[in-house]
């Protein structure tokens, strides 16, 4: 089992980290009918025109690579459907890659080019969370259910109005052995001697 490669292995690159074109979305707001033009601007200020044709979007927009003159592209994305059990159809992205040709509901732009995360060798954030941060965030999901400040260095905070006592006992004191395996993981994880 295991082996060379196996394991977590996609590179440093997050999904969060690059731009997104969604099609769930686009179908929710009723952009996906043939004819329909519109843009999409994320929070950095680049923005993409969508050209959506009947079995196909037009994806216009600019990029500039390395600080370099900014080059238009306008290439096509294939739709493909699926039928849904109550009606009604799911539109998916054919990634346009070449050599990949996968359904997928997102693409990503991690370069020049959209296409979907496999292409661009991209992982979910919480695949690069260690044992200690996954205890850590559990932890501050029970400080957010107890109404305490988030962050487990802040300290504990007093018992909700309306909760048993039996069960704010029993989720202070997970809450505790979350954050002190966490914190304990993460100071072996950085060689860290108390």
């Amino acid at each position: 089992m295991g082996g060379l490669g196996s394991g977590r292995q996609y590179g440093g690159r997050c999904t969060d980290d690059c731009q997104t074109l969604d099609v769930r979305q686009w179908q929710r707001k009723g952009l996906l009918v043939a004819g329909t033009v519109f843009s999409t601007t994320w929070s950095n200020g680049a923005a993409i025109r969508a050209v959506v044709e009947a079995d196909r979007v037009r994806l216009v927009y600019s990029v500039r690579e390395y600080g370099g003159d900014w080059e238009p592209l306008d290439y096509a994305v294939i739709l493909q459907t699926t039928a849904c059990h109550y009606g009604g159809v799911r539109h998916w992205f054919t990634c346009p890659a070449v050599r990949c040709g996968k359904r997928v509901a997102v693409l990503y732009q991690g370069g020049k080019y959209f296409a979907c995360r496999n292409c661009y060798r991209l992982a979910y954030r919480s695949q690069r969370d260690t044992q200690s941060d996954r205890l850590i965030h559990k932890a501050d999901k029970l400080r957010d259910k107890l109404g305490w400040e988030p962050g487990i260095l802040n300290g504990n905070g007093d018992k909700p109005k309306g909760m048993h006592w039996k069960t704010f006992r029993q989720l202070q004191a997970e809450h505790d052995r979350l954050a002190d395996a966490g914190v304990a993981m993460a100071m072996r994880r950085f060689k860290c001697v108390l």
